[in-house]
């Protein structure tokens, strides 16, 4: 059986890091990837506590998928429901349950797979079967669900899942028997197989940030550029057929790529791409996000640089935000090289435009630029 737990606990390791390892900035991928790497903890080291890890994670990816109004209020939760497991691990159900319960209605699959999870966790915390069964059906719970929220964000973001989830299992996998194997064979504990294991998948589903961060110490003057170059080799299994018949589905790719308007290597992997002139990827890329200049500057109104009435929505919705970058209301961001124009945007959005009204103004004016596209403004 402890073959059968290093699998599992492997794949499981192996899926938390490639979440994590897609889009960092995505609090849903970062509720599922600690999830399942603490799922892969607790089938290595079975503990009643461990257990919270994945069910209180899980617990934060099904609110944020089906209730993201409510996760700021777990956020400050985590930390006193897990207190509580240490004397009651199974209190950590509890909230996964109402999670799950608040799912039922917009991600009935998310529901489903929750329910199994908590089923083999009552198993293994009531005795009802033995470990050996109860953790790797855990762990097999989690993979779904874990597969689940890859695809989701994948059609999310109009790319391709299967090809890029199956480059990076192989490599993880090659890597992880290579290395794993020789303690196994030459009969080496049973923790150090599991950790070696553990290191070699790590090493994979990681290498573009560990080679980022020694980029930034060994050679910074070009960083950015090795930065880039890696994501958009990373992007490439990631591109789909582009569909130009369905309108809705061309505007939702079209506000895709604008919100990664300053980003080549994720515009590498837009549908979109494929109305570019055949190129290479980072040139393809930069074709694409010239024409969606283009398409945002034919938006501009002709009286002046600025302005603020109702004919000028659509353009400063576009331009300030995802072209010049102006986030105006992120408490983290500050710019220190905004000029007197991006300052007066800046004060409008803050003052006058509430958020919401900004993201349904985004998604107007997408629909705009998704018609240009259509229509071939802005192409060579």
């Amino acid at each position: 059986m402890f073959v059968l737990s290093l699998v599992v606990s492997g794949l499981a390791w192996w899926l938390g890091l490639y979440l994590l390892a897609r889009d960092p900035a995505k609090p849903v991928l970062w509720w599922s990837g600690a999830g399942l790497v603490g799922c892969a903890a607790l089938v290595v080291m079975p503990h009643p506590v461990l257990l919270g890890v994945p069910a209180l994670a899980w617990t934060g990816a099904i609110l944020v998928l089906a209730r993201p109004e409510l996760v700021r209020w777990w956020i400050f939760a985590v930390v006193p429901v897990f207190a509580a497991a240490l004397w009651l691990p199974w209190v950590v159900l509890l909230p996964l349950a109402a999670a799950t319960a608040l799912a039922a209605g917009k991600r009935a699959y998310f529901s489903l797979v929750g329910v199994m999870f908590a089923l083999s966790a009552a198993a293994f915390l009531l005795d009802w079967v033995p470990t050996a069964v109860a953790l790797p059906a855990i762990g097999l719970d989690v993979l779904l669900f874990g597969v689940l929220v890859a695809v989701t964000d994948a059609v999310e973001e109009g790319q391709a899942i299967r090809a890029d989830m199956l480059r990076s299992l192989v490599i993880s996998g090659f890597t992880a028997v290579l290395f794993g194997s020789q303690v196994l064979l030459f009969d080496g504990p049973q923790l150090l197989a599991c950790t070696t294991v553990a290191a070699a998948i790590a090493v994979q589903v990681l290498a573009n940030p560990l080679a980022a961060a020694v980029d930034r110490l060994a050679v910074p003057a070009v960083a950015a550029e090795r930065a880039e170059l890696r994501d958009a080799a990373e992007a490439l299994p990631r591109q789909r057929p582009l569909v130009t018949e369905d309108e809705a589905e061309f505007a939702r790719l079209t506000r895709r790529a604008l919100s990664h308007y300053g980003d080549l290597g994720k515009l590498v992997a837009s549908p979109l791409i494929a109305l570019t002139e055949e190129a290479p990827p980072l040139d393809r890329a930069a074709q694409l996000k010239s024409m969606l200049l283009t398409s945002i500057q034919r938006l501009k109104p002709a009286d002046g640089d600025f302005g603020t009435s109702d004919e000028w929505r659509y353009y400063n919705a576009l331009y300030f935000y995802y072209v010049k970058g102006i986030r105006p209301y992120s408490v983290r961001t500050k710019r220190e090289d905004l000029d007197a124009e991006d300052r007066r945007a800046l004060q409008w959005f803050v003052a006058q435009v509430p958020e919401r009204t900004l993201h349904n103004w985004q998604n107007a004016a997408a629909r705009l630029v998704a018609a240009d596209l259509v229509a071939g403004v802005g192409s060579a």
